[in-house]
């Protein structure tokens, strides 16, 4: 299911907007300050942002920018400004669109779902992009040669970087279906998927053994 995050200050508006984005079949999440939104994009990648201009703590142009600086997740400007030299500022600092207060959520969700049909597959947070249609992997513009059984366990680490799986966890969520997969065959998977990075002249670590517990995705 495809999130949404929410940043606006104003509860009343935000809660009108997560009731259409989730009958339109959207989950959502919210944040009523700007100080902790680049945090919370990297740690739950959203499919696209619903970013007020007029925030406390730190203003949506400042966040825009500081976001662009490691994902290309769309986003959309929501102001009360109307003058056009700040709809282009906000499209200068990497949104993808701008609509101002007052609004019809109807047709911001109309705008919604244009986006992400445009951008579908194609979000990236730092340097790793994964096209989950074509099951590859890619680290900046280098194509990261996967097998499939190796394409299944990368992209769980990735769906949730710095979550810790057990060997039984990946064994159990990444082949549910073929259960004569060992605790040994995680290992030698993992082995070979950090060797492809390598032989794509990726060294960093984009996996991680954490003793006693398992692995974690670190994003670069």
């Amino acid at each position: 299911m495809e999130d949404i995050l929410i940043v606006e200050d104003e509860h009343e508006i935000a809660d009108h907007l997560a009731r259409f984005f989730q009958a339109s079949g959207f989950s959502t999440s919210h944040i009523d300050e700007g100080t902790g939104v680049v945090d919370a994009v990297k740690r739950k990648q959203p499919s696209l942002i619903v970013l007020d201009l007029m925030l406390p703590g730190k203003d949506g142009l400042s966040c825009c920018k500081e976001i662009r600086e490691f994902s290309n997740v769309p986003i959309i400007m929501l102001t009360a400004k109307v003058d056009e030299i700040d709809r282009l500022i906000g499209l200068e600092a990497g949104a993808d669109d701008y609509v101002c207060k007052p609004f019809s959520a109807p047709e911001l969700v109309m705008r919604v779902k244009a986006i992400l049909k445009r951008t579908k597959n194609q979000v990236s947070y730092q340097l790793l992009t994964v096209d989950t249609d074509k099951q590859l992997v890619f680290y900046q513009k280098t194509k990261i040669n996967l097998t499939s059984l190796e394409y299944a366990l990368f992209s769980l680490l990735y769906k949730y970087p710095e979550r810790i799986y057990s060997r039984q966890q990946i064994i159990d969520s990444a082949y549910p279906d073929l259960r004569d997969i060992t605790d040994r065959a995680i290992d030698s998977h993992i082995k070979n998927i950090r060797k492809r990075f390598k032989q794509a002249s990726v060294e960093e670590k984009i996996i991680e053994s954490v003793y006693g517990a398992g692995y974690k995705l670190v994003l670069p």
